[in-house]
């Protein structure tokens, strides 16, 4: 694991991003994690998210023109996702999101921000059902541009109905590389090395073994 991954986890860990416990997911089962992006929800906060999700970026060696955030939580992740590219790694690249409904006044459209063009990485929380990346991709390629790659926060490495994950049914249906901050497997290291309660991770180590990839 990483600095900035171990970083990324003890952040989200004090902020309640990662709590533990039991928790019912969409799909009915009884998580003993779960990650919310929306605990990340001051300024600081999300100046420091940004930091994250830029170095991770960098680290994808992923070629990218510019990022775009799915509405709703992927807006403010881009937009600071951008931020820290531009202050922290000298790169300045344009950024965009879409609306849930299209605007039919004044500029019109769909996309806010940046123009949609040339290499796309798309910037989210999850992936769960793939719905906002089916429409995100839709967009771009719309605009004539290229998904260049999908970056989350967390890769929960957890198989859905057909036995793949979320993320590699995204990845096979579309085409496209995708690529986290982090992955079940480095917050079960981190969890190994003390930093929360043992019972923790033996919940999620009996967990996977019903619902892992």
């Amino acid at each position: 694991m990483k600095d900035y991954q171990r970083e990324f986890l003890d952040y989200a860990v004090a902020v309640e991003a990662i709590r533990f416990g039991e928790f019912v997911l969409k799909s009915g089962r009884v998580s003993p994690y779960f990650f919310n992006a929306g605990a990340f929800n001051s300024g600081s906060d999300l100046a420091r998210l940004g930091q994250f999700y830029a170095r991770a970026a960098v680290d994808t060696g992923l070629a990218f023109d510019m990022v775009f955030g799915p509405a709703y939580k992927g807006i403010p992740l881009a937009v600071a996702t951008a931020i820290a590219l531009a202050k922290d790694h000298d790169l300045d690249v344009g950024c965009a999101f879409n609306r849930k409904e299209a605007k039919d006044h004044a500029e019109g459209g769909v996309v806010v921000g940046s123009p949609v063009c040339g290499r796309v990485l798309i910037i989210d929380d999850v992936i769960t059902t793939g719905l906002s990346v089916a429409q995100s991709i839709e967009i771009i390629e719309q605009a004539q541009a290229q998904p260049a790659g999908i970056l989350i926060a967390l890769d929960r490495q957890e198989r859905g109905t057909d036995g793949a994950s979320a993320v590699q049914s995204v990845e096979s249906n579309y085409g496209i590389t995708v690529t986290s901050i982090v992955d079940l497997d480095a917050l079960l290291e981190y969890l190994g090395q003390g930093h929360a309660d043992p019972s923790h991770r033996a919940a999620i180590v009996s967990y996977r073994r019903s619902y892992g990839v």
